[in-house]
Protein backbone atom coordinates (compact mmCIF):
# COMPACT_ATOMS: atom_id res chain seq x y z
CA UNK A 1 0.00 0.00 0.00
CA UNK A 2 2.84 2.38 0.85
CA UNK A 3 4.06 2.21 -2.78
CA UNK A 4 1.26 4.64 -3.76
CA UNK A 5 2.47 7.45 -1.49
CA UNK A 6 4.35 10.48 -2.75
CA UNK A 7 7.54 11.42 -0.93
CA UNK A 8 5.72 14.41 0.58
CA UNK A 9 2.93 12.20 1.95
CA UNK A 10 5.48 9.70 3.25
CA UNK A 11 7.39 12.46 5.05
CA UNK A 12 4.27 13.96 6.61
CA UNK A 13 3.06 10.61 7.97
CA UNK A 14 6.36 9.42 9.45
CA UNK A 15 7.00 12.81 11.08
CA UNK A 16 3.51 12.73 12.58
CA UNK A 17 4.13 9.26 14.00
CA UNK A 18 7.48 10.36 15.43
CA UNK A 19 5.97 13.39 17.18
CA UNK A 20 3.13 11.29 18.57
CA UNK A 21 5.66 8.90 20.14
CA UNK A 22 7.58 11.74 21.81
CA UNK A 23 4.36 13.24 23.17
CA UNK A 24 3.06 9.92 24.52
CA UNK A 25 6.37 9.00 26.18
CA UNK A 26 6.61 12.45 27.81
CA UNK A 27 3.10 12.12 29.23
CA UNK A 28 3.87 8.68 30.66
CA UNK A 29 7.05 9.93 32.33
CA UNK A 30 5.01 12.44 34.32
CA UNK A 31 2.37 9.98 35.51
CA UNK A 32 4.84 7.17 36.28
CA UNK A 33 7.13 9.49 38.23
CA UNK A 34 4.15 10.50 40.35
CA UNK A 35 3.15 6.87 40.88
CA UNK A 36 6.69 5.79 41.85
CA UNK A 37 7.02 8.58 44.42
CA UNK A 38 3.70 7.52 45.97
CA UNK A 39 4.21 3.71 45.88
CA UNK A 40 7.93 2.96 45.96
CA UNK A 41 7.28 0.06 43.58
CA UNK A 42 10.34 -1.44 41.93
CA UNK A 43 8.22 -2.37 38.91
CA UNK A 44 6.95 1.18 38.50
CA UNK A 45 10.50 2.51 38.82
CA UNK A 46 11.49 0.12 36.04
CA UNK A 47 8.53 1.29 33.93
CA UNK A 48 9.53 4.92 34.60
CA UNK A 49 13.09 4.19 33.49
CA UNK A 50 11.75 2.54 30.36
CA UNK A 51 9.66 5.63 29.57
CA UNK A 52 12.74 7.84 30.00
CA UNK A 53 14.51 5.59 27.50
CA UNK A 54 11.42 5.76 25.29
CA UNK A 55 11.42 9.53 25.01
CA UNK A 56 15.15 9.69 24.28
CA UNK A 57 14.87 6.96 21.65
CA UNK A 58 11.82 8.60 20.04
CA UNK A 59 13.60 11.97 19.88
CA UNK A 60 16.55 10.30 18.16
CA UNK A 61 14.09 8.52 15.88
CA UNK A 62 12.37 11.77 14.92
CA UNK A 63 15.72 13.42 14.22
CA UNK A 64 16.79 10.46 12.06
CA UNK A 65 13.53 10.58 10.11
CA UNK A 66 14.14 14.24 9.25
CA UNK A 67 17.62 13.35 7.99
CA UNK A 68 16.35 10.35 6.00
CA UNK A 69 13.79 12.53 4.21
CA UNK A 70 16.45 14.92 2.89
CA UNK A 71 17.01 14.58 -0.86
CA UNK A 72 20.27 13.29 -2.34
CA UNK A 73 23.13 15.78 -2.42
CA UNK A 74 26.72 15.92 -3.72
CA UNK A 75 28.06 13.98 -0.73
CA UNK A 76 25.19 11.46 -0.50
CA UNK A 77 24.24 10.59 -4.06
CA UNK A 78 22.01 7.71 -2.96
CA UNK A 79 20.09 9.87 -0.48
CA UNK A 80 19.94 9.66 3.31
CA UNK A 81 17.49 6.77 3.74
CA UNK A 82 19.84 4.68 5.87
CA UNK A 83 19.41 7.19 8.69
CA UNK A 84 16.19 5.29 9.44
CA UNK A 85 18.14 2.06 9.90
CA UNK A 86 20.66 3.85 12.13
CA UNK A 87 17.73 5.05 14.22
CA UNK A 88 16.50 1.46 14.50
CA UNK A 89 19.94 0.38 15.70
CA UNK A 90 19.92 3.16 18.29
CA UNK A 91 16.48 2.00 19.39
CA UNK A 92 17.84 -1.50 19.93
CA UNK A 93 20.64 -0.10 22.10
CA UNK A 94 18.22 1.96 24.20
CA UNK A 95 15.86 -0.97 24.64
CA UNK A 96 18.72 -3.27 25.68
CA UNK A 97 19.91 -0.73 28.23
CA UNK A 98 16.48 -0.31 29.76
CA UNK A 99 15.95 -4.07 29.94
CA UNK A 100 19.26 -4.60 31.78
CA UNK A 101 18.34 -1.88 34.28
CA UNK A 102 14.94 -3.47 34.71
CA UNK A 103 16.46 -6.90 35.33
CA UNK A 104 18.86 -5.54 37.98
CA UNK A 105 15.98 -3.79 39.73
CA UNK A 106 13.86 -6.93 39.63
CA UNK A 107 16.62 -9.11 41.09
CA UNK A 108 17.19 -6.58 43.86
CA UNK A 109 13.47 -6.47 44.70
CA UNK A 110 13.23 -10.26 44.63
CA UNK A 111 16.26 -10.78 46.90
CA UNK A 112 15.75 -7.93 49.36
CA UNK A 113 11.97 -7.78 49.39
CA UNK A 114 9.99 -4.68 48.50
CA UNK A 115 6.94 -3.48 50.43
CA UNK A 116 4.63 -1.52 48.13
CA UNK A 117 2.37 1.22 49.43
CA UNK A 118 -0.55 3.07 47.82
CA UNK A 119 -1.01 0.21 45.33
CA UNK A 120 -4.35 1.60 44.10
CA UNK A 121 -2.54 4.67 42.77
CA UNK A 122 0.00 2.48 41.02
CA UNK A 123 -2.72 0.29 39.52
CA UNK A 124 -4.62 3.31 38.17
CA UNK A 125 -1.45 4.79 36.64
CA UNK A 126 -0.48 1.53 34.96
CA UNK A 127 -3.98 1.08 33.50
CA UNK A 128 -3.66 4.60 32.09
CA UNK A 129 -0.20 3.72 30.73
CA UNK A 130 -1.50 0.61 28.97
CA UNK A 131 -4.31 2.61 27.33
CA UNK A 132 -1.99 5.40 26.14
CA UNK A 133 0.64 2.98 24.84
CA UNK A 134 -1.96 0.82 23.06
CA UNK A 135 -3.37 3.92 21.34
CA UNK A 136 0.12 4.96 20.23
CA UNK A 137 0.98 1.49 18.88
CA UNK A 138 -2.31 1.35 16.96
CA UNK A 139 -1.53 4.69 15.35
CA UNK A 140 2.04 3.64 14.56
CA UNK A 141 0.79 0.38 13.01
CA UNK A 142 -1.46 2.41 10.73
CA UNK A 143 1.49 4.60 9.69
CA UNK A 144 3.73 1.56 9.08
CA UNK A 145 1.02 0.00 6.91
CA UNK A 146 0.79 3.22 4.90
CA UNK A 147 4.53 3.98 4.62
CA UNK A 148 6.58 0.87 5.34
CA UNK A 149 8.97 3.06 7.36
CA UNK A 150 11.64 1.00 9.14
CA UNK A 151 12.20 3.71 11.77
CA UNK A 152 8.51 3.81 12.74
CA UNK A 153 8.33 0.01 12.59
CA UNK A 154 11.23 -0.18 15.06
CA UNK A 155 9.63 2.44 17.28
CA UNK A 156 6.32 0.58 17.17
CA UNK A 157 7.98 -2.70 18.16
CA UNK A 158 9.62 -0.79 20.99
CA UNK A 159 6.27 0.42 22.32
CA UNK A 160 4.69 -3.01 21.86
CA UNK A 161 7.16 -4.27 24.45
CA UNK A 162 5.98 -1.40 26.66
CA UNK A 163 2.43 -2.76 26.55
CA UNK A 164 3.76 -6.05 27.90
CA UNK A 165 5.85 -4.19 30.46
CA UNK A 166 2.99 -2.02 31.68
CA UNK A 167 0.64 -5.01 31.77
CA UNK A 168 3.13 -7.05 33.78
CA UNK A 169 3.68 -4.18 36.22
CA UNK A 170 -0.08 -3.86 36.60
CA UNK A 171 -0.40 -7.57 37.41
CA UNK A 172 2.55 -7.37 39.82
CA UNK A 173 0.91 -4.48 41.68
CA UNK A 174 -2.37 -6.38 41.95
CA UNK A 175 -0.60 -9.47 43.33
CA UNK A 176 1.52 -7.34 45.66
CA UNK A 177 -1.66 -5.76 46.98
CA UNK A 178 -2.82 -9.29 47.84
CA UNK A 179 0.36 -9.85 49.85
CA UNK A 180 2.45 -11.51 47.16
CA UNK A 181 5.26 -8.92 47.23
CA UNK A 182 7.69 -11.24 45.43
CA UNK A 183 5.64 -10.70 42.24
CA UNK A 184 7.00 -7.15 41.89
CA UNK A 185 10.57 -8.34 41.33
CA UNK A 186 9.72 -11.53 39.46
CA UNK A 187 7.60 -9.76 36.86
CA UNK A 188 10.29 -7.10 36.38
CA UNK A 189 12.81 -9.84 35.51
CA UNK A 190 10.40 -11.63 33.17
CA UNK A 191 9.55 -8.45 31.27
CA UNK A 192 13.24 -7.54 30.95
CA UNK A 193 13.83 -10.79 29.07
CA UNK A 194 10.89 -10.05 26.77
CA UNK A 195 12.24 -6.58 26.05
CA UNK A 196 15.67 -8.01 25.19
CA UNK A 197 13.98 -10.22 22.61
CA UNK A 198 12.36 -7.14 21.05
CA UNK A 199 15.73 -5.37 20.98
CA UNK A 200 17.24 -8.33 19.13
CA UNK A 201 14.53 -8.17 16.44
CA UNK A 202 14.94 -4.43 15.93
CA UNK A 203 18.72 -4.67 15.81
CA UNK A 204 18.63 -7.54 13.30
CA UNK A 205 16.28 -5.68 10.94
CA UNK A 206 18.38 -2.51 11.13
CA UNK A 207 21.66 -4.34 10.52
CA UNK A 208 20.16 -6.16 7.52
CA UNK A 209 19.21 -2.82 5.97
CA UNK A 210 22.59 -1.24 6.72
CA UNK A 211 24.33 -4.27 5.19
CA UNK A 212 22.23 -3.90 2.01
CA UNK A 213 20.29 -7.12 2.36
CA UNK A 214 18.43 -7.94 -0.85
CA UNK A 215 14.71 -7.36 -1.26
CA UNK A 216 12.37 -10.23 -0.32
CA UNK A 217 12.49 -13.19 -2.69
CA UNK A 218 8.91 -12.63 -3.89
CA UNK A 219 9.81 -9.07 -4.98
CA UNK A 220 12.93 -10.22 -6.83
CA UNK A 221 10.88 -12.89 -8.63
CA UNK A 222 8.36 -10.20 -9.48
CA UNK A 223 11.13 -8.12 -11.08
CA UNK A 224 12.44 -11.07 -13.12
CA UNK A 225 8.99 -12.13 -14.31
CA UNK A 226 8.18 -8.57 -15.33
CA UNK A 227 11.36 -8.46 -17.42
CA UNK A 228 10.31 -11.65 -19.26
CA UNK A 229 7.00 -9.98 -20.15
CA UNK A 230 8.85 -7.42 -22.31
CA UNK A 231 8.81 -8.69 -25.95
CA UNK A 232 12.31 -9.46 -27.21
CA UNK A 233 13.93 -9.99 -23.81
CA UNK A 234 15.84 -13.30 -24.00
CA UNK A 235 17.01 -13.44 -20.39
CA UNK A 236 17.97 -11.58 -17.23
CA UNK A 237 21.02 -11.94 -14.99
CA UNK A 238 23.02 -10.19 -12.25
CA UNK A 239 19.94 -8.89 -10.45
CA UNK A 240 20.95 -6.80 -7.43
CA UNK A 241 18.48 -5.20 -5.03
CA UNK A 242 18.48 -3.37 -1.72
CA UNK A 243 16.41 -0.82 0.16
CA UNK A 244 17.34 2.45 1.87
CA UNK A 245 14.53 4.24 3.70
CA UNK A 246 11.53 4.10 1.40
CA UNK A 247 13.66 3.82 -1.76
CA UNK A 248 14.24 0.45 -3.45
CA UNK A 249 17.38 0.08 -5.58
CA UNK A 250 17.15 -2.33 -8.52
CA UNK A 251 19.99 -3.23 -10.88
CA UNK A 252 19.90 -5.93 -13.58
CA UNK A 253 21.25 -7.02 -16.98
CA UNK A 254 18.88 -7.62 -19.89
CA UNK A 255 19.87 -10.22 -22.52
CA UNK A 256 18.79 -9.13 -26.03
CA UNK A 257 19.29 -10.38 -29.59
CA UNK A 258 22.51 -9.18 -31.23
CA UNK A 259 21.02 -7.83 -34.45
CA UNK A 260 18.65 -5.19 -33.08
CA UNK A 261 19.39 -1.47 -33.13
CA UNK A 262 20.47 0.51 -30.11
CA UNK A 263 17.17 2.39 -30.35
CA UNK A 264 15.13 -0.84 -30.13
CA UNK A 265 17.24 -2.14 -27.24
CA UNK A 266 16.87 1.13 -25.37
CA UNK A 267 13.12 1.05 -25.97
CA UNK A 268 12.87 -2.37 -24.31
CA UNK A 269 14.79 -1.09 -21.29
CA UNK A 270 12.44 1.91 -21.06
CA UNK A 271 9.40 -0.37 -21.14
CA UNK A 272 10.78 -2.51 -18.34
CA UNK A 273 11.70 0.53 -16.26
CA UNK A 274 8.18 1.94 -16.65
CA UNK A 275 6.65 -1.41 -15.69
CA UNK A 276 8.84 -1.69 -12.58
CA UNK A 277 8.06 1.89 -11.55
CA UNK A 278 4.39 0.98 -11.73
CA UNK A 279 4.97 -1.65 -9.03
CA UNK A 280 7.79 0.08 -7.10
CA UNK A 281 7.26 3.86 -7.31
CA UNK A 282 10.31 5.98 -6.33
CA UNK A 283 12.60 3.00 -7.04
CA UNK A 284 16.12 3.74 -8.31
CA UNK A 285 16.43 1.46 -11.38
CA UNK A 286 19.58 0.74 -13.40
CA UNK A 287 19.33 -1.56 -16.45
CA UNK A 288 22.37 -2.78 -18.43
CA UNK A 289 21.83 -4.12 -21.96
CA UNK A 290 23.81 -7.21 -23.10
CA UNK A 291 23.88 -8.81 -26.57
CA UNK A 292 22.96 -12.45 -26.05
CA UNK A 293 26.11 -13.74 -27.73
CA UNK A 294 28.42 -12.17 -25.12
CA UNK A 295 26.51 -13.53 -22.11
CA UNK A 296 28.24 -16.57 -20.55
CA UNK A 297 26.14 -19.75 -20.47
CA UNK A 298 26.03 -19.81 -16.66
CA UNK A 299 24.51 -16.32 -16.68
CA UNK A 300 21.84 -17.43 -19.13
CA UNK A 301 20.97 -20.35 -16.83
CA UNK A 302 20.33 -18.00 -13.87
CA UNK A 303 16.80 -17.42 -15.13
CA UNK A 304 15.82 -21.05 -14.52
CA UNK A 305 15.54 -20.57 -10.75
CA UNK A 306 12.84 -17.96 -11.26
CA UNK A 307 10.67 -20.09 -13.55
CA UNK A 308 9.42 -22.59 -11.00
CA UNK A 309 6.35 -20.79 -9.67
CA UNK A 310 4.01 -18.08 -11.00
CA UNK A 311 4.21 -14.64 -9.40
CA UNK A 312 1.37 -12.22 -8.70
CA UNK A 313 2.07 -8.85 -10.37
CA UNK A 314 -0.45 -6.84 -8.36
CA UNK A 315 0.87 -3.97 -6.21
CA UNK A 316 -0.21 -5.78 -3.07
CA UNK A 317 1.93 -8.84 -3.84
Amino acid sequence: MHNNLTKEEYGRLVKLAGRAAVAAASLLIIVKLTAWIMTGSSSILAALTDSLMDVMASIINLFAIKIALQPADDDHRFGHGKAESLAGLAQAAFISGSSVFLMINGISALVNGNQIVASNVGIAVMIFSVIVTFALVSFQSYIVKKTGSMAIKADSLHYRTDIALNGAVLLALILAGMGWHWADGLFAIAVSLYILHGAWEIGTQSINALMDKQLPKVEEEQIIKMAYHIPGVRGVHDLRTRQSGNTKFIQLHLELDDDQSLFDAHSKADKLEAALEGIFPHADILIHLDPLSVVPLEKQNEKLQFETEPVNFSKDA
